[in-house]
């Protein structure tokens, strides 16, 4: 049967700016993939603004054939997967990075820590932090580096922006950032860690998709945890505490953490308001008013 690809994956906004030529070879290249692996289609397509994931089977085994276009981060993100191995992360089979496309262990891919409870989700977020913190390799970016990228270039777009907030405000995540160039962590850290990247599995309760690999401080991305769920957490007090849950389930030091957590949301509300974002920007102001 021929392959149809869902007009909801094809009107994405990520095509608007290029990739109509590999969209276009889409068909051919599934049926090539499926040909070469010896797969058959197992399901209905999913996908996300980016990525077509095809259910399938290899000798009744249930796995996912996932498809994007080749760049850069495809390439990182593999490189993460044979890391992890597995470990809290969803397993890869097979991969051929220069078209795009990888064979991946099958998951519940609808049942993500998005749709569970707070008090569900952020203890499994803890404790995936705490699971994925291995050594990690040298050569891979520390969260340190990061800050020092964004200590240089944050002031350069609030002076863009116009200034869209307090000044003070940004010199208070600045100071905040400065400590935490300076990281002896070894650890591996997810880059990219949010309840909409946890998946329920059989291997193991919950699985990363979609890892980016760094090493250094575990407390990265704990601001990414709590606004993209703050739309759930109606006043102060409950933002303040879904972070102290955070921080004492992943057993970081609170300080540092919380200077992680006003940094990175003043990083996002940048980033945020320089790409158009309306309610994220909103999302992260009342973030850093809740935890002072």
């Amino acid at each position: 049967m021929p392959i149809v690809i869902p007009e909801t994956y094809i009107e994405m906004p990520r095509w608007w700016h290029g990739g109509q030529d590999w969209l276009s070879a889409l068909p051919d290249t599934i049926d090539d993939a499926l040909d070469r692996w010896r797969l058959t289609l197992d399901g209905e397509p999913m996908h996300g603004s980016n990525a077509l994931v095809l259910p399938v089977r290899r000798k009744g085994e249930p796995l996912v054939l996932r498809l994007t276009p080749p760049a850069d981060d495809i390439t990182a993100e593999l490189r993460a997967l044979r890391f992890w191995n597995g470990r809290g992360v969803v397993r890869l089979v097979d991969a051929e990075p220069d078209h795009g496309i990888s064979l991946l262990e099958r998951l519940h891919g609808n049942d993500t820590l998005n749709a569970r409870p707070l008090a569900e989700a952020i203890p499994v977020i803890a404790r995936l932090i705490v699971r994925l913190a291995i050594p990690a390799p040298t050569d891979v970016p520390s969260t340190g580096d990061l800050v020092r990228e964004r200590l240089v270039s944050m002031p350069e777009e609030w002076e863009r922006l116009g200034g869209p907030f307090p000044r003070p405000v940004l010199d208070r995540a600045l100071a905040d950032g400065r400590p935490l160039v300076d990281t002896d962590g070894v650890l591996a850290v997810n880059g990219d860690l949010h309840c909409e990247q946890v998946v329920r599995a059989d291997r193991e309760p919950w699985l990363v998709v979609d890892p980016v690999l760094l090493r250094g401080d575990l407390a990265h991305d704990l601001a990414r945890v709590l606004w993209s769920r703050l739309d759930e957490m109606p006043s102060d007090r409950d933002i303040r505490h879904w972070l102290d849950v955070l921080i004492a389930e992943s057993g970081l030091e609170p300080v540092r953490a919380i200077s992680w957590t006003r940094f990175r949301t003043v990083d996002y509300w940048l980033w945020g308001l320089t790409h158009g974002l309306t309610e994220d920007p909103v999302r992260c102001e009342r973030l850093l008013t809740a935890i002072g």
